[in-house]
């Protein structure tokens, strides 16, 4: 930091270069006295007014306390913060030329992604304010167009795309992965927060899924924008880099795999693991057996250890000592890490140090490409800010349910695909914002409560009588549901149900995420009729103000969760027996 412009760089770790001062109860930046005498804080200067140390409306850092001062040691994980500093080789590196640790794209990364969600647990208390100009100069920003919302709603579930890639950038990482790749979408959680905040669920999405990749507008580096074709019957993470394809086609095939709509995304490549890992100073796991794994190189006994460096790296590129040696196995193995992250990221040791925050803010801006809706500190911060509070008891980490590709011959299964009897009922309670997990006693109960009394209201406009079938006037519009979904439907209530007075209207005017009926007061006897042939929830009914003269139609709007004639949309309560999960509080030996 300031201490760069001294020459002193070498003998000082940047987080001895805050202290806190006992007047304001804020971290400020550390002046010899000369220093001090001659000019102010290039940190504080650079700083906006209202994030300062001390200023009216700045958010207080955290209080440690007074602990000796530990002696200066230069940081091999995380050198003193310069603009534009970087781990080595993490931008632009040549590559070397040949394999090693393991070789090939099967065997490489899995949860780089780990301290990312971790560090956004516990962000809201780092302060990492303190130093906004050096932190947004560490980021790196993509604009994904449209593929997103543009950025979360702080009154609205929010979903996260983290993805981790095999890119080979970064000192030491040469021989891991494939020499020549672009970076693919090879660890990919869908983090999806509660709208009460109180609970989280994070979606693994298996690398050798066999999907549909939809066309994928990208910015290029004129400004202008190439679309790059859609592919069917492919593996998911080709969904970035091959064909020139950014991180907005992987949140559309997202979208397109679980009718959830991403906010932003955030991704890291192979050297994440190792600085976050090596900056919180070390992640405890436990092995249930020992390993010897020539491919990773990871050589542990039986028991618990604190990994950090190569060996966290070579722990999450485990795939052949684990489970039945193939990429699922090794996906529980990466959540077991993260949790193992998490709780370690939001211990006392780590959350009373100021050393391990600044490190941590190091170490994670420098290993994080976002979109440009959460493309700063500020808006990192806002979103840390909605997650710091979150008891890891209510983060459940799960799987897509996938079977073996049937197209492919016994013995040579290579890639899965979806498992819809399973994964349906899964991802409409992610759809529906309903927890995989239990939360705390009183934060259920307060959520009982509102969600009786918004219950209690939206099944007042389900009681009473229903109409007749053939007396329901409906016009259907296809406003984000599957192609066709319109004129599908019409037949099938026209054809199945009765309901012979529907008509299908084509395309809505502007595409919804949630499918919704309008209709007049005078016609809620038809409303609670199609509610209950189509399984429409309660909250997808709309009532208006004023009667609908005779005759007159309701609005039926296909939203992007509809799936299919006759499919239900209400959400249910209970996750299927057969679903892989585990709560990111638990500490589980690998197997």
């Amino acid at each position: 930091m300031d201490a760069q412009s001294r020459g002193r760089a070498d003998e000082i770790d940047p987080a001895d270069q805050w202290v806190l001062n006992p007047r304001t109860g804020n971290y400020e930046l550390r002046l010899d006295r000369s220093a001090a005498q001659q000019q102010p804080s290039v940190a504080a200067a650079r700083r906006p007014s209202s994030a300062r140390a001390g200023a009216p409306g700045a958010p207080a850092a955290p209080k440690p306390p007074k602990t000796p001062k530990t002696p200066k040691s230069p940081s091999p994980a995380v050198p003193g913060p310069r603009r534009g500093d970087g781990p080595p080789g993490r931008r632009g590196g040549r590559p070397r030329k040949g394999g090693g640790g393991g070789g090939g794209r099967r065997k490489k990364i899995l949860v780089i992604i780990g301290g990312t969600l971790a560090f956004l647990l516990v962000g809201g208390s780092v302060g990492a304010y303190l130093y906004y100009d050096h932190l947004n100069s560490n980021l790196n920003v993509t604009d994904v167009g449209d593929a997103g919302t543009g950025g979360f709603k702080k009154d609205q579930p929010i979903n996260i795309l983290v993805i981790g890639t095999d890119k080979r950038s970064g000192a030491g990482n040469e021989g891991y992965g494939d020499a020549d790749s672009v970076g693919h979408a090879d660890t990919t959680i869908l983090f999806h927060v509660s709208k009460d905040r109180s609970n989280a669920t994070a979606l693994s999405i298996p690398r050798d899924l066999i999907t549909n990749i939809p066309a994928c507008p990208t910015k290029q580096p004129d400004g202008s924008t190439k679309t790059i074709p859609g592919e069917k019957g492919i593996r998911f993470n080709i969904s970035l880099g091959q064909e020139g394809r950014d991180p907005g086609c992987t949140m559309r095939t997202v979208k397109e795999i679980t009718g959830i709509t991403v906010d932003n995304f955030m991704m890291v490549d192979f050297n994440a693991v190792k600085v976050l890992s090596t900056a919180v100073g070390g992640v405890p796991v436990c092995l249930a057996k020992p390993v010897d794994d020539k491919d990773s190189k990871l050589k542990l006994d039986a028991g618990e250890h604190r990994l950090q460096g190569e060996q966290a790296l070579a722990f999450v590129r485990t795939r052949h000592s684990f489970g039945n040696h193939g990429d699922l196995d090794r996906i529980k193995t990466q959540q077991q890490f993260l949790g193992s992250m998490m709780r370690e990221m939001k211990s006392k040791e780590t959350l009373t140090s100021p050393k391990k925050f600044f490190s941590l803010a190091e170490a994670a801006t420098k290993s994080l490409t976002v979109d440009s809706g959460i493309g700063s500190i500020d808006k990192l911060t806002n979103l840390a800010g909605e997650l710091k509070d979150m008891d890891l008891k209510n983060i459940t980490f799960t799987t897509l349910p996938v079977l073996d590709n049937p197209a492919e011959p016994e013995g040579k299964k290579a890639t899965v695909v979806v498992d819809q009897r399973v994964a349906d009922p899964l991802l409409k309670m992610i759809q529906g914002d309903v927890s995989l997990t239990a939360v705390e006693k009183k934060e259920q109960a307060a959520k009982d409560a509102a969600d009786a009394a918004a219950k209690s209201k939206a099944d007042a406009l389900l009681q009473g009588n229903r109409a007749p079938a053939g007396d329901v006037r409906v016009d259907i519009y296809n406003g984000g549901g599957p192609g066709g979904a319109a004129s599908a439907t019409v037949n099938w209530l026209q054809n199945g149900k009765g309901v012979n007075k529907s008509s299908n209207r084509g395309n809505a005017p502007a595409k919804v995420d949630a499918t919704q009926l309008e209709y007049a007061p005078n016609q809620a006897d038809q409303a609670r009729a199609l509610a209950d042939i189509m399984g429409l929830p309660a909250t997808a009914l709309k009532m208006g103000s004023a009667d609908a003269a005779p005759k007159t139609p309701m609005k039926l709007t296909l939203g992007a969760d509809f799936k299919g004639a006759g499919i239900s949309l209400s959400a249910p309560q209970k996750a299927p027996e057969e679903i892989q999960r585990v709560e990111a509080d638990k500490a589980i030996c690998a197997k």
